[in-house]
């Protein structure tokens, strides 16, 4: 998982640590004497320091030189870095970083790294730590814990609703029942809406899923209006007691102007908790604009990436954090019910870094 990124980052780390190594270590810096006029003076001829005097400080000049020797500190200046962060930044876009993500975190590592004083002997721990504190930084943003947040409402005997969206094809309907199963592992019950109306056989994929799990399904006619679906689901689980609604949705790009006003209606019909936005990890950038206009119209709580673990790139993770400000809440990382992994930006980085 994500192996392009993790390779780029250690090549800079590695380029970085074999620049700074080769530079010379900083000499103590000499007090400049001003230069004597014809009219001063000349100094009276000190006194001549005692010999024992003169050893002691010899000693002290000569400890300092093995100090220095043997630890040896460089200054990081603009030229040592330039050229390595210039190509990090082209490597990152390589690994389907966006651009402005990646524009920002080399600018942000420059800005640390340019006048930074550091011992030629840990400037490899110095550069893993830097670019840890960046990418911990892009990631580390407060997500909402949709298990805690169902339990707070199931105390107050209200059901938890949960809208899914997103384009065709992103895994929406098996994200769904992996997510069903967690709710269900931590002993919350589950209905699921199939409100996608539109594919062909969606409904039935959700039925098999929901027969695994042993949760019911609300269903109508292919082509009915998807937000009464989603109504009906939300009235049963508040007749039968049941903790969560999970809301299917009709795969759609944002450029789909009727099925994106079907979802505001949706929307504005069950006044969905959480609004959660499905997509592929294998779509890389693509994924920030999509993120972006479904936020536009009806707001995005948090992201499920999928496929997760088929993809050698890593970009998305990153640009999502980034350039849409949405937290990753899970990611999918295979195609049973249990592959549904909680995001850790520490866990994450720490892989990227290893």
């Amino acid at each position: 998982m994500f192996n392009l990124l993790k390779n780029k980052l250690s090549s800079f780390v590695n380029s970085l640590s074999k620049k700074v190594g080769e530079k010379p270590a900083e000499q103590p810096k000499q007090e400049e004497k001003p230069l004597a006029t014809a009219e001063q003076k000349k100094p009276e001829k000190p006194a001549e320091k005692p010999r024992e005097e003169k050893k002691q400080e010899l000693k002290l000049s000569l400890e300092t030189r093995v100090r220095s020797i043997l630890s040896p500190e460089v200054e990081i200046r603009e030229k040592d870095v330039s050229n390595l962060l210039d190509e990090l930044e082209l490597s990152l876009l390589e690994a389907d970083v966006a651009y402005d993500a990646a524009k920002s975190i080399t600018s942000d590592m420059r800005s640390k790294l340019v006048g930074m004083h550091v011992n030629k002997n840990e400037i490899g721990r110095a550069a893993n730590g830097l670019v840890r504190a960046t990418l911990l930084g892009v990631m580390e943003k407060g997500k909402p814990d949709m298990v805690g947040l169902a339990k707070k409402k199931a105390s107050l005997g209200e059901a938890f609703v949960i809208l899914f969206l997103g384009p065709n094809g992103s895994g929406k309907t098996t994200t769904i029942a992996k997510v069903a199963n967690l709710f269900k592992k931590n002993n919350l019950s589950c209905v699921i809406a199939a409100a996608d109306t539109w594919r062909a056989a969606s409904q039935e994929q959700s039925e098999v899923w929901a027969g695994r799990l042993g949760i019911k399904v609300i269903g109508g006619q292919y082509g009915s209006d998807p937000a009464s679906i989603a109504w009906n689901a939300l009235a049963h689980a508040k007749a039968k007691g049941i903790h969560v609604v999970l809301i299917d949705t009709a795969g759609r790009q944002e450029t789909s102007r009727n099925l994106m006003k079907e979802l505001e209606k949706m929307n504005r019909v069950v006044k969905p908790d959480l609004k959660v936005y499905v997509g592929e990890a294998l779509t890389g950038n693509a994924i920030v604009e999509q993120v972006r206009e479904f936020d536009k119209l009806i707001g995005v709580d948090g992201v499920i990436l999928t496929k997760a673990d088929v993809d050698e790139k890593g970009g998305a993770a990153l640009s999502v954090f980034h350039s849409t400000g949405k937290p990753i809440l899970y990611l999918g990382v295979g195609q049973e019910l249990d592959d549904l992994q909680e995001f850790s930006p520490e866990f994450v980085v720490s892989s990227l870094l290893t």
